[in-house]
């Protein structure tokens, strides 16, 4: 299969999930907006986003795995079409929390912007939470 083929099949999947998530895959600049709220990287642009809508370019391994999470399908199906192996399924399964880590990393870094004020905030809502849970 060639680069371009590859691209245009990405470009296929791609939109096929950001339908399946409900956002509109015609608006790069949504698509950028709803990816950069959950990549702790820096940012994409439209420019980019549309880039890999019209199979332009394909994103980096790590913007792709981020990708795959938000819109919770596998990161080989998503670069290349390929089912999940039953080991990576098992791994899935085995994890504790449905939060990945690049979204803890993103919490985290967008924590530390928060004023003193707003941190103490945070950290009551997450105990209320946890007793809510009863995981305190």
């Amino acid at each position: 299969m060639s680069l371009a083929d590859e691209k245009t099949a990405f470009t296929r999947r791609l939109k096929e999930s950001l339908r399946k998530t409900k956002v509109d895959p015609r608006s790069s600049t949504r698509v950028a907006r709803e990816f950069n709220l959950r990549y702790p990287g820096d940012p994409v642009t439209a420019q980019a986003v549309r880039k890999w809508l019209t199979a332009e370019s394909l994103p980096s391994q790590d913007k792709l795995r981020a990708l795959a999470m938000w819109l919770q399908v596998p990161a080989p199906w998503l670069r290349y079409g390929e089912p999940e192996r039953r080991e990576d399924r098992a791994h899935s399964a085995r994890q504790e929390s449905p939060v990945y880590k690049s979204e803890i990393a993103w919490v985290a870094k967008k924590f530390d912007l928060l004023d003193e004020q707003h941190k103490r905030m945070v950290v009551e809502m997450v105990h209320a939470l946890l007793r809510l849970e009863g995981k305190q």
